[in-house]
């Protein structure tokens, strides 16, 4: 049973046998609606999706047309940022001499919560008073982790550890970022 503004409601009965040869009601699988219009809204770190149709809407069980206008996140809590595994990004630094990334991957790859690591080296041309370039080069490790498991402190205290010194790390999260909101059903 489906209430009146269910998005499974429309969705057709079938009856599929399912591998012991039974025949189980079950919905047809529903596509995914042309979503239409322009409206956005920019990602505030106490969004929930509920309270966002319940503003658009004024019906707050109304939130999945929400997910439906940004099919490019597999889950409502992606949506907003909110997703336990997330990327952060870690500038590095090292004293001098050539970065030890190997131990640096190692020790990360070997941390329990820790999904991925990048490395990223930004060289920027820098002009110099007594002319000509000198290059500069910004560092940055980027590290997928679930934050079920591991923290941003805990990580960057395992980068510490492998010989750099860290600047604050920064969420490549949904914050501040524009989701699409479509209008409201008929």
């Amino acid at each position: 049973m489906f209430s009146k503004i269910s998005r499974y409601r429309p969705v057709p009965d079938i009856a599929p046998v399912d591998p012991r040869g039974r025949v189980v009601a079950a919905k047809d699988i529903r596509p995914l609606p042309e979503v239409t219009g322009t409206f956005t809204h920019t990602v505030d770190s106490g969004d929930r999706l509920d309270q966002l149709a319940f503003t658009f809407y004024g019906q707050p069980l109304q939130y999945w047309h929400i997910c439906d206008a940004n099919p490019q996140f597999t889950s409502p809590l992606a949506l907003l940022g909110q997703e336990p595994v997330i990327t952060t990004e870690f500038p590095v630094r090292v004293a001098s001499g050539t970065p030890p990334w190997a131990d640096l991957l190692g020790r990360l790859s070997g941390t329990v919560g820790v999904d991925g690591v990048t490395v990223v080296e930004n060289v920027t041309l820098v002009p110099q008073a007594a002319g000509g370039v000198a290059e500069q080069v910004d560092r940055a490790v980027l590290v997928t982790y679930n934050r079920i498991s591991i923290d941003a402190p805990a990580v960057a205290k395992a980068i510490k550890s492998a010989g750099f010194s860290v600047g604050p790390p920064a969420d490549r999260a949904r914050l501040g970022q524009q989701i699409i909101i479509p209008p409201p059903p008929s």
